[in-house]
């Protein structure tokens, strides 16, 4: 099976249950708050290791982040190259509205310190056969995504969050896009899922994009084929990792099988099932569930 270097964020996630959004000038108290792990890496990492994949996770947290690492480390992932510095992890700042949805507040620190080193040593082990998954949350993707190619491993983008950093790295290396439709505006200018991927394939006729549309699912496009992956109707309570848990699913899947509609379909269940889970990493489902709601939806299809 082929390895997974995610070179990603780890963050200390503080959640609020709020109304509705805070709105300027407004001071809104907040029915409920928890503490959850979190960041963009570690959600996918350890997605990842869920569905079955090897994992390589690369960053760094402070030493209050310590008990991140201990939760990568309980569903095997490899953190060997996960960086303990004395500056404070990365926090999130989230409200989780009344229907399920989020508002986000990011707070770098150690995401943003300078990963070469680790990044080498890990790369250092790999082939062309593995993958390289980065995030937008950690200061090193320029460096990562040369590295890799250099080494012919596939690169894959979760665009997140979409800024004119994302947008001045090299992405002519990256094969796979994993975006949402904000993001995908921003990527290529169109606002509709047939414009983004049109003009995408246009733009970068070498690579693939994966769109992902909340409750109408996603898309995946190359230049040989589209593919359409309706979501799981499903009620939601947080949506918070939602993403990161397609993320996941979707590329352990993907290098388990080379079969991409199954790993849409798969990473879609998986998607669906986190979000009936308040957090972000700790709504992330096992294997054996994301198993049990596709032979359920596939057992009502039949009948």
């Amino acid at each position: 099976m082929p390895s997974i270097i995610n070179y990603g964020s780890c963050c200390i996630d503080h959640v609020f249950q709020v109304p509705h959004f805070v709105a300027p000038g407004e001071t809104l108290s907040s029915t409920a708050y928890s503490i959850f792990p979190g960041g963009k890496g570690l959600n996918q990492s350890i997605a990842m290791a869920k569905a079955g994949a090897a994992v390589i996770h690369v960053g760094a947290i402070g030493r209050d982040g310590l008990w991140l690492s201990e939760r990568l480390s309980e569903v095997g992932v490899n953190i060997n190259h996960l960086a303990v510095s004395d500056q404070p992890s990365g926090q999130a700042i989230i409200q989780v509205d009344s229907t399920g949805e989020n508002a986000i507040v990011i707070v770098g620190g150690t995401n943003l310190l300078d990963h070469r080193t680790q990044l080498e040593l890990a790369l250092s082990k790999t082939n062309e056969k593995d993958y390289l998954l980065i995030q937008n949350e950690t200061s090193s993707n320029n460096y990562a995504i040369k590295a890799a190619k250099q080494r012919g491993m596939k690169i894959v983008f979760n665009m997140a969050p979409m800024n004119a950093k994302a947008l001045e790295l090299p992405l002519e290396l990256v094969d796979y896009f994993v975006v949402n439709e904000t993001e995908g505006e921003a990527l290529t200018g169109e606002t509709s899922s047939d414009g983004i991927c049109s003009a995408f394939l246009t733009q970068y006729p070498e690579s693939a994009i994966i769109l992902t549309l909340g409750a109408a699912g996603a898309i995946y496009c190359d230049q040989h084929q589209t593919l359409n992956q309706p979501a799981f109707a499903i009620d939601p309570v947080d949506t918070t990792g939602a993403g990161d848990t397609f993320t996941g699913f979707f590329l352990a899947t993907l290098t388990a099988s080379g079969d991409i509609q199954r790993a849409l379909k798969t990473a879609a269940a998986a998607a669906a099932l986190a979000v009936t889970q308040e957090g972000a990493a700790t709504s992330i489902p096992e294997a054996s569930a994301v198993a049990d709601l596709l032979a359920q939806r596939s057992s009502i299809h039949r009948s």
